[in-house]
Protein backbone atom coordinates (compact mmCIF):
# COMPACT_ATOMS: atom_id res chain seq x y z
CA UNK A 1 0.00 0.00 0.00
CA UNK A 2 1.00 3.62 -0.93
CA UNK A 3 2.26 5.93 1.83
CA UNK A 4 0.96 9.34 1.24
CA UNK A 5 3.18 12.11 2.06
CA UNK A 6 2.94 15.19 3.66
CA UNK A 7 3.90 18.55 3.91
CA UNK A 8 7.27 18.67 6.26
CA UNK A 9 7.87 22.22 5.98
CA UNK A 10 6.59 25.51 4.27
CA UNK A 11 7.72 28.85 4.02
CA UNK A 12 7.99 31.73 1.50
CA UNK A 13 10.15 32.95 -1.12
CA UNK A 14 11.80 36.17 -0.33
CA UNK A 15 12.99 39.06 -2.46
CA UNK A 16 16.48 38.87 -3.20
CA UNK A 17 19.29 41.19 -5.68
CA UNK A 18 21.12 39.17 -7.98
CA UNK A 19 22.81 39.14 -11.14
CA UNK A 20 24.09 42.75 -11.91
CA UNK A 21 20.80 44.14 -10.36
CA UNK A 22 17.92 41.66 -10.93
CA UNK A 23 15.10 41.46 -8.23
CA UNK A 24 13.72 37.79 -8.26
CA UNK A 25 12.45 36.01 -4.87
CA UNK A 26 14.24 32.82 -3.40
CA UNK A 27 12.39 29.83 -2.72
CA UNK A 28 15.59 28.43 -1.21
CA UNK A 29 19.39 28.63 -1.26
CA UNK A 30 22.25 28.53 0.92
CA UNK A 31 20.70 28.85 4.29
CA UNK A 32 18.16 25.82 3.16
CA UNK A 33 21.23 23.29 2.52
CA UNK A 34 21.49 20.23 2.87
CA UNK A 35 17.42 20.25 3.97
CA UNK A 36 16.59 19.86 -0.16
CA UNK A 37 20.02 17.53 -1.07
CA UNK A 38 20.27 17.13 -4.51
CA UNK A 39 18.74 20.59 -4.74
CA UNK A 40 20.64 23.97 -4.12
CA UNK A 41 19.03 26.64 -5.20
CA UNK A 42 15.38 28.39 -7.03
CA UNK A 43 15.13 31.61 -8.07
CA UNK A 44 11.73 32.85 -9.25
CA UNK A 45 12.23 35.94 -11.56
CA UNK A 46 9.02 36.61 -12.60
CA UNK A 47 7.91 40.75 -13.28
CA UNK A 48 6.97 43.25 -15.50
CA UNK A 49 9.04 46.00 -14.61
CA UNK A 50 12.68 46.13 -17.03
CA UNK A 51 14.30 48.27 -14.70
CA UNK A 52 13.87 44.94 -12.19
CA UNK A 53 15.37 42.44 -14.99
CA UNK A 54 17.12 44.02 -17.96
CA UNK A 55 20.53 44.32 -16.37
CA UNK A 56 20.46 40.75 -15.91
CA UNK A 57 23.29 38.29 -15.47
CA UNK A 58 26.46 39.52 -17.03
CA UNK A 59 29.48 37.01 -17.08
CA UNK A 60 30.02 34.35 -14.66
CA UNK A 61 31.35 31.00 -13.85
CA UNK A 62 29.98 27.59 -12.55
CA UNK A 63 31.55 24.38 -11.25
CA UNK A 64 30.14 21.39 -9.85
CA UNK A 65 26.27 21.77 -10.66
CA UNK A 66 23.65 21.92 -13.12
CA UNK A 67 21.39 24.93 -13.44
CA UNK A 68 17.91 24.47 -15.13
CA UNK A 69 16.19 27.26 -16.57
CA UNK A 70 12.20 27.33 -17.18
CA UNK A 71 10.72 30.22 -18.86
CA UNK A 72 7.02 31.49 -18.85
CA UNK A 73 7.23 34.41 -20.63
CA UNK A 74 9.72 36.96 -22.60
CA UNK A 75 13.21 35.35 -23.14
CA UNK A 76 16.20 34.65 -21.61
CA UNK A 77 20.15 35.25 -24.32
CA UNK A 78 22.76 33.71 -23.55
CA UNK A 79 26.04 32.74 -24.08
CA UNK A 80 29.63 31.15 -23.12
CA UNK A 81 32.92 31.90 -23.38
CA UNK A 82 33.32 28.86 -25.87
CA UNK A 83 31.29 30.78 -28.35
CA UNK A 84 28.00 28.85 -27.75
CA UNK A 85 25.04 31.08 -27.75
CA UNK A 86 21.19 30.87 -27.91
CA UNK A 87 17.43 31.95 -26.43
CA UNK A 88 15.74 30.15 -24.31
CA UNK A 89 11.46 31.49 -25.44
CA UNK A 90 8.32 30.97 -23.20
CA UNK A 91 7.90 27.36 -22.46
CA UNK A 92 11.33 26.33 -23.08
CA UNK A 93 13.85 24.66 -20.79
CA UNK A 94 17.31 24.91 -21.02
CA UNK A 95 19.33 22.20 -18.26
CA UNK A 96 23.22 23.20 -18.19
CA UNK A 97 25.74 20.76 -16.70
CA UNK A 98 28.49 23.33 -15.82
CA UNK A 99 30.73 20.27 -14.62
CA UNK A 100 34.24 20.80 -15.27
CA UNK A 101 33.65 24.56 -15.84
CA UNK A 102 31.91 27.01 -18.01
CA UNK A 103 31.73 30.63 -17.62
CA UNK A 104 28.39 32.44 -19.15
CA UNK A 105 26.18 34.92 -19.35
CA UNK A 106 22.07 35.36 -18.79
CA UNK A 107 20.44 38.50 -20.06
CA UNK A 108 16.67 38.73 -19.94
CA UNK A 109 14.19 40.05 -22.29
CA UNK A 110 10.59 41.60 -21.46
CA UNK A 111 7.74 40.55 -24.22
CA UNK A 112 6.16 43.43 -25.76
CA UNK A 113 4.00 44.56 -22.75
CA UNK A 114 7.41 44.36 -20.64
CA UNK A 115 6.56 41.24 -18.95
CA UNK A 116 9.24 38.56 -18.25
CA UNK A 117 9.72 35.16 -16.21
CA UNK A 118 10.47 31.94 -15.05
CA UNK A 119 12.63 29.92 -12.69
CA UNK A 120 16.45 29.05 -12.27
CA UNK A 121 16.75 25.55 -10.33
CA UNK A 122 20.48 24.52 -9.22
CA UNK A 123 21.05 20.80 -8.74
CA UNK A 124 24.24 19.74 -7.17
CA UNK A 125 26.36 16.78 -8.84
CA UNK A 126 28.01 13.82 -6.94
CA UNK A 127 31.97 14.34 -6.46
CA UNK A 128 32.15 11.54 -8.83
CA UNK A 129 30.40 13.89 -11.22
CA UNK A 130 31.65 17.55 -10.87
CA UNK A 131 34.32 17.78 -12.89
CA UNK A 132 32.47 16.04 -16.24
CA UNK A 133 32.42 17.63 -19.42
CA UNK A 134 30.06 20.94 -19.14
CA UNK A 135 26.93 20.32 -21.77
CA UNK A 136 23.71 22.12 -22.67
CA UNK A 137 20.17 20.25 -23.64
CA UNK A 138 17.91 23.17 -25.05
CA UNK A 139 14.24 21.63 -24.37
CA UNK A 140 11.76 23.39 -27.00
CA UNK A 141 8.41 23.65 -25.91
CA UNK A 142 6.42 21.42 -28.24
CA UNK A 143 8.80 18.17 -27.40
CA UNK A 144 7.64 19.00 -23.66
CA UNK A 145 4.74 16.32 -23.67
CA UNK A 146 1.84 17.63 -21.63
CA UNK A 147 -0.69 14.68 -20.17
CA UNK A 148 -4.48 15.39 -18.87
CA UNK A 149 -4.85 13.58 -15.15
CA UNK A 150 -7.82 11.47 -14.11
CA UNK A 151 -8.32 14.10 -11.17
CA UNK A 152 -8.71 17.34 -13.80
CA UNK A 153 -4.72 18.32 -13.74
CA UNK A 154 -3.17 19.37 -16.96
CA UNK A 155 0.99 18.30 -16.23
CA UNK A 156 3.84 19.65 -18.65
CA UNK A 157 6.61 17.26 -17.95
CA UNK A 158 10.30 18.11 -18.66
CA UNK A 159 11.05 15.39 -16.45
CA UNK A 160 10.15 12.35 -15.05
CA UNK A 161 7.28 10.10 -15.73
CA UNK A 162 3.34 10.66 -15.59
CA UNK A 163 0.60 8.51 -16.20
CA UNK A 164 2.63 6.50 -18.47
CA UNK A 165 4.01 9.45 -20.39
CA UNK A 166 7.87 10.62 -20.07
CA UNK A 167 9.24 14.32 -20.62
CA UNK A 168 12.65 14.79 -23.00
CA UNK A 169 15.31 15.51 -19.88
CA UNK A 170 16.42 11.86 -19.24
CA UNK A 171 20.04 10.59 -18.01
CA UNK A 172 20.86 13.10 -15.45
CA UNK A 173 22.42 11.66 -12.36
CA UNK A 174 20.22 12.61 -9.76
CA UNK A 175 17.18 11.21 -11.76
CA UNK A 176 15.38 14.11 -11.59
CA UNK A 177 11.09 14.56 -11.99
CA UNK A 178 10.49 18.29 -12.92
CA UNK A 179 6.33 18.66 -13.42
CA UNK A 180 4.87 21.80 -14.06
CA UNK A 181 1.25 21.28 -12.48
CA UNK A 182 -2.19 22.95 -13.09
CA UNK A 183 -5.12 21.66 -11.10
CA UNK A 184 -8.51 23.68 -11.47
CA UNK A 185 -11.02 24.88 -8.88
CA UNK A 186 -11.80 21.34 -6.51
CA UNK A 187 -9.67 19.27 -8.82
CA UNK A 188 -7.14 17.09 -7.62
CA UNK A 189 -3.85 15.74 -8.66
CA UNK A 190 -2.48 12.69 -7.41
CA UNK A 191 1.13 11.51 -7.92
CA UNK A 192 3.98 8.33 -7.44
CA UNK A 193 7.18 9.50 -6.28
CA UNK A 194 10.47 7.55 -5.53
CA UNK A 195 10.51 6.82 -1.49
CA UNK A 196 14.23 7.95 -1.03
CA UNK A 197 13.76 11.20 -3.19
CA UNK A 198 13.62 14.96 -2.31
CA UNK A 199 10.28 15.91 -3.00
CA UNK A 200 9.22 19.51 -3.14
CA UNK A 201 6.48 21.93 -4.62
CA UNK A 202 6.74 25.38 -5.36
CA UNK A 203 3.62 27.27 -5.93
CA UNK A 204 3.32 29.81 -8.56
CA UNK A 205 -0.56 30.12 -8.95
CA UNK A 206 -3.60 30.11 -6.83
CA UNK A 207 -3.25 27.68 -3.80
CA UNK A 208 -4.62 24.60 -2.49
CA UNK A 209 -3.88 21.90 -0.08
CA UNK A 210 -0.42 19.89 -0.41
CA UNK A 211 -1.20 17.71 2.46
CA UNK A 212 -3.96 15.78 3.63
CA UNK A 213 -3.29 17.52 7.22
CA UNK A 214 -4.87 21.22 8.05
CA UNK A 215 -1.73 22.77 7.70
CA UNK A 216 -0.78 21.36 4.04
CA UNK A 217 -2.71 24.62 2.86
CA UNK A 218 -0.08 26.25 0.71
CA UNK A 219 -0.71 29.40 -1.82
CA UNK A 220 1.34 31.42 -4.21
CA UNK A 221 5.11 31.97 -3.75
CA UNK A 222 5.21 29.88 -0.63
CA UNK A 223 7.33 26.40 -0.89
CA UNK A 224 6.32 23.09 0.24
CA UNK A 225 9.14 20.29 1.50
CA UNK A 226 7.35 16.75 1.91
CA UNK A 227 8.46 14.40 3.71
CA UNK A 228 8.65 10.60 3.52
CA UNK A 229 6.32 8.50 1.46
CA UNK A 230 5.81 7.05 -1.98
CA UNK A 231 2.49 9.18 -3.16
CA UNK A 232 1.55 12.74 -3.50
CA UNK A 233 -2.07 14.35 -2.96
CA UNK A 234 -2.43 17.89 -4.23
CA UNK A 235 -6.24 19.42 -4.27
CA UNK A 236 -6.51 22.77 -5.34
CA UNK A 237 -8.39 26.20 -3.78
CA UNK A 238 -11.60 28.20 -4.75
CA UNK A 239 -8.73 29.84 -7.84
CA UNK A 240 -7.00 26.63 -8.97
CA UNK A 241 -3.24 25.91 -8.06
CA UNK A 242 -0.37 25.78 -10.29
CA UNK A 243 2.79 24.48 -9.05
CA UNK A 244 5.84 22.76 -9.78
CA UNK A 245 6.78 19.94 -8.50
CA UNK A 246 10.63 18.77 -8.34
CA UNK A 247 12.22 15.96 -6.64
CA UNK A 248 15.96 14.09 -7.23
CA UNK A 249 17.83 11.47 -5.45
CA UNK A 250 19.57 12.98 -2.31
CA UNK A 251 23.73 12.74 -2.81
CA UNK A 252 24.57 12.51 0.69
CA UNK A 253 27.78 14.49 0.42
CA UNK A 254 29.43 17.30 1.85
CA UNK A 255 28.61 20.15 0.41
CA UNK A 256 31.21 23.83 -0.30
CA UNK A 257 29.69 26.55 -2.11
CA UNK A 258 30.54 30.22 -3.07
CA UNK A 259 28.46 32.16 -5.05
CA UNK A 260 28.06 30.03 -8.34
CA UNK A 261 31.21 27.16 -7.63
CA UNK A 262 29.88 24.20 -5.41
CA UNK A 263 33.05 21.67 -4.49
CA UNK A 264 32.46 18.90 -1.63
CA UNK A 265 35.97 20.58 0.15
CA UNK A 266 36.93 24.11 0.68
CA UNK A 267 40.38 23.15 -1.04
CA UNK A 268 38.45 22.89 -4.25
CA UNK A 269 37.05 25.93 -4.01
CA UNK A 270 39.98 27.89 -3.68
CA UNK A 271 41.48 25.75 -6.50
CA UNK A 272 38.27 26.70 -8.59
CA UNK A 273 38.67 30.30 -7.88
CA UNK A 274 42.58 30.47 -8.43
CA UNK A 275 41.70 28.94 -11.77
CA UNK A 276 39.48 31.16 -12.42
CA UNK A 277 41.72 34.20 -11.69
CA UNK A 278 44.85 32.54 -13.73
CA UNK A 279 42.43 31.31 -16.66
CA UNK A 280 42.83 27.99 -16.46
CA UNK A 281 38.63 27.29 -15.11
CA UNK A 282 38.18 26.03 -18.41
CA UNK A 283 38.69 22.59 -19.34
CA UNK A 284 36.93 20.91 -21.87
CA UNK A 285 34.51 23.04 -24.68
CA UNK A 286 31.08 22.56 -24.00
CA UNK A 287 28.74 20.04 -25.88
CA UNK A 288 24.73 20.80 -27.16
Amino acid sequence: MAAMRTVRQSWSSRPTLEGAGVRLRRAFGFDEVPRLDPFLLLDDFRGDNPRDYLAGFPWHPHRGIETITYMLDGQVEHGDSLGNSGVIHPGEVQWMTAGSGIIHQEMPKGNASGRMGGFQLWANLPARHKMMDPRYRDVTSSTIPVVETGGGATVRIIAGTVEGTSGPVTDVVIDPEYLDVSVPAGGRFRHRVPSEHTVLAYVIGGSGSFSPEADGQTRAGYLALYGNGDELEVTAGKAGARFLLVSGKPIGEPVAWYGPIVMNTEEELQVAFREYRYGTFIKTGARR
